[in-house]
């Protein structure tokens, strides 16, 4: 049996439900998929043990008082809250819980922040001359409270510090950074295998924008287009040319491409490019495969396809991306 991972979870009034039981399900799930061989023991820490009324009005019932925590932390897991002003959503940063992380953090082996808990960490001095990210509407409000962090806004989650600090994006991408964790515990399989599970229609990694391919375009009037959207992109290594897309919808390949693009606002050339990069960066970030064998995985071809496609739409190569977003400890 491996060494029990102790993921302790801080909760508070007013906490984002969905930041404190999405991650407890995964590390729960994990348990359940490998017949309790995962290891995963999730603890709720509170200012005291007992009820918490979290933002969507649930209660929640705390195992144990922050002060009586212990050292004995794997994983410490600090979501977030918001409270809603006239200028749009702030970040709540409550001056206890930042001491208490603080306090808490460099008996961790690890930790990570959900959502708007970023701003808590970097009350906290943990992002100081660091990269992070946090709910895209914050963004902006964690930048100009701390200056000293380099904020990015765009991925689902930021892995730095030797893997040993982890921030993660808004709401359900609180499950993407769990996995990710699972997967730098258990392995990519395991990993994988709890999103299938979950019915996460797509495991999205670190580095990738928080708006994936299908979910940046809102849902089209025709529902025809939507299911050709979702077919795509189980398809993306085989013939997506405008030609071959309209003769699977049996319209003209003129029509089809005025269809298309009054439905998704762009090119059937561009979506699709859009989608194979997307597959070609979660690959690079997850994998050590060549360069032509990641091209042609995402339906790209060729390496000299990739590279144009990269430079094109991210300004950078795909060996420099795969060195910024690797996700797997060096």
């Amino acid at each position: 049996m491996p060494l029990p991972h102790h993921v302790v979870v801080a909760v508070f009034p007013g906490v984002d439900l969905l930041d404190v039981t999405g991650p407890a399900e995964v590390f729960a799930l994990a348990n359940r998929e490998t017949g309790g061989r995962a290891g995963y023991r999730v603890r709720l820490a509170g200012p005291v043990a007992g009820e918490v009324r979290t933002s969507a009005g649930v209660r929640l019932l705390t195992d144990v008082a922050f002060a009586d925590v212990g050292t004995e932390v794997d994983t410490l897991i600090v979501p977030g809250a918001v409270d809603m002003t006239g200028d749009g959503p702030r970040a709540r940063v409550d001056e206890d819980i930042v001491a208490w992380v603080k306090e808490t953090a460099p008996r961790a082996r690890r930790v990570a922040s959900v959502c708007v808990g970023a701003h808590v960490l970097a009350a906290a001095g943990l992002l100081d001359g660091r990269t992070a990210t946090t709910h895209w509407s914050t963004a902006a409000q964690l930048a100009a409270d701390h200056p000293g962090v380099t904020v990015d806004p765009d991925p689902i989650f930021v892995r730095t510090d030797h893997g040993r600090l982890w921030t993660g994006a808004g709401i359900s991408a609180c499950l993407d950074l769990s996995l990710a964790l699972v997967a730098e515990d258990l392995g990519e399989r395991t990993a994988l295998a709890l999103a299938r599970q979950l019915v996460m229609y797509l495991k999205r990694q670190g580095g990738q924008s928080q708006f994936s391919v299908p979910l940046s375009r809102p849902a089209a009037d025709r529902r025809d287009i939507d299911e050709l959207r979702l077919w795509m992109a189980d398809h993306l290594d085989e013939d997506l040319s405008a030609a071959a897309l309209a003769d699977r919808m049996c319209l003209s390949e003129r029509h089809f491409a005025r269809v298309f693009a009054q439905e998704t606002g762009t090119s059937p050339a561009a979506y699709v490019e859009a989608a194979r990069i997307e597959v070609a960066r979660r690959l690079l970030e997850t994998t050590d495969g060549p360069l032509g064998q990641i091209a042609a995985a995402a339906g790209l071809g060729s390496v000299e396809t990739l590279h144009r496609a990269f430079r094109r739409r991210l300004a950078t190569t795909p060996a420099a991306y795969r060195r910024r977003f690797r996700t797997r400890a060096g």
